[in-house]
């Protein structure tokens, strides 16, 4: 699964690894702000790295939660989904807007190979300083470049460069940023 191959998401193990992280998107989603070192406890559980100051505001929905790795000061508005069948690697510094969408998860493009029930993942990677608009979709092997701003809405299919604003369905580049 987590090489790119495909895999049956039946796999006692998986489903079970899965049934795992919703108990703790559940435990997460149950917290308020003012119990934000027993949220904190959570995500170290959760996820399989959490920089410092990381603030997920519930409800937050993943399917593993094991393969999502997040760098310092990263903040998910209301609402994210991350399906980490693969990696999803952020950098640090990012915020996200409310149901934002993150999916490493795809299936075959012939019906004859979804019926065997098979499926795969490719990898998200989104560098540093990276502000993805609200209920934008980022779509399976998709990588944004460091300081590259998503406009709300957008659907991203394919790589976006560093500092650069991206917008629409399908993303595109509309203009570079300003380097810091």
């Amino acid at each position: 699964m987590l090489a790119g191959q495909m895999y049956n998401a039946l796999d006692p193990e998986l489903v079970q690894a899965r049934r795992r992280a919703r108990d703790l998107c559940r435990a997460l989603n149950s917290t308020s702000d003012i119990q934000s070192e027993k949220r904190a406890v959570i995500l170290l559980d959760l996820l399989g790295e959490a920089g410092d100051d990381v603030w997920i505001e519930p409800p937050f929905y993943c399917d593993y939660g094991t393969n999502i790795s997040l760098g310092r000061k990263v903040f998910f508005n209301f609402n994210c989904v991350v399906l980490d069948v693969a990696a999803v690697t952020i950098g640090d510094y990012c915020l996200f807007g409310p149901a934002v969408q993150i999916y490493t998860a795809t299936h075959p493009l012939s019906a004859e190979e979804r019926r065997k029930g098979l499926e795969y993942a490719k990898p998200i990677e989104i560098g540093s300083d990276v502000w993805v608009g609200g209920g934008a979709i980022i779509c399976p092997g998709v990588t944004i470049g460091s300081g590259a701003v998503i406009g709300a809405g957008s659907v991203v299919t394919r790589d976006i460069p560093a500092r650069v604003f991206a917008a629409g369905n399908p993303c595109r580049v509309i203009r570079e940023l300003d380097a810091d």
